[in-house]
């Protein structure tokens, strides 16, 4: 395991994985790492409590119905970025194959039939690189991350803590315009199909990281998509954080 392995960030990809039975036997590891990390001020780890308490205890179907109707039935909540950046256009699959490369570039194959811009995948990755370049990373897409954390607390998600710790590890904050910009943007009813299904036609979503700005190997991760793939069938279940 690299020396560098920041348990932290593995821990925080594992809670926004989809829940399993094996997911909650490691919760009490999982709980004792984030608790214990002194970069997150006592207040953020105070407010990661419910979720990491709901995860441990609470009916494993009950976890999995909430998880599915935030994160999978509702693209305004999608946990993979390249959604939030261009949705629909056609440079999303050089992206794809860009992230990958990446990915194989660092001898990182990850476990999993997610996309690779799933951000549990983009966590477990920089859980294994030098803190700058997951600074640089996560500041490219933290407005989408506060994004999502202000669209969570709406919708009385204890998700929405995660999103807040992530900001506080990496030391960024969201540019408050574009995060605003983001929030006008209309959010989908994971229950109304028929709304659904015109949200997911729409062409292309304008918003994303400034491309003059950043890291450029994030700025090539976080500029480019295609057309949205579902996840495949069926979930891989997490490893513990080591």
């Amino acid at each position: 395991m690299s020396q560098q392995f920041d348990r932290t960030l593995k821990a925080i990809s594992l809670i926004l994985s989809y829940p399993t039975p094996e997911l909650q036997v490691e919760m009490p590891e999982i709980t004792a790492v984030l608790m214990a990390d002194s970069r997150m001020t006592s207040l953020t780890r105070r407010g990661l409590s419910p979720l990491l308490e709901a995860l441990e205890n609470n009916d494993i179907y009950d976890l999995q119905e909430v998880y599915v109707a935030l994160f999978d039935r509702s693209r305004s909540l999608s946990l993979n970025l390249f959604e939030h950046v261009h949705g629909e256009s056609r440079d999303r699959g050089g992206a794809m194959v860009s992230l990958v490369e990446t990915y194989r570039d660092a001898g990182f194959d990850p476990a999993t039939s997610e996309l690779p811009d799933h951000l549990p995948v983009l966590l477990e990755f920089l859980a294994l690189r030098p803190f700058a370049e997951m600074r640089d990373v996560l500041d490219d897409a933290a407005h989408i991350l506060e994004a999502l954390s202000q669209r969570l607390i709406r919708r009385e998600s204890p998700y929405a803590a995660v999103f807040t710790a992530l900001l506080q590890l990496a030391q960024v904050s969201a540019d408050k315009a574009v995060v605003s910009g983001l929030l006008e943007q209309p959010e989908d009813d994971p229950d109304d199909l028929e709304a659904l299904d015109e949200i997911w036609e729409e062409s292309e979503v304008t918003f994303g990281p400034d491309p003059n700005g950043g890291c450029p190997q994030v700025r090539d991760m976080l500029a480019q998509m295609d057309t949205p793939i579902n996840p495949a069938p069926g979930r891989d279940a997490p490893h513990a954080a080591e």
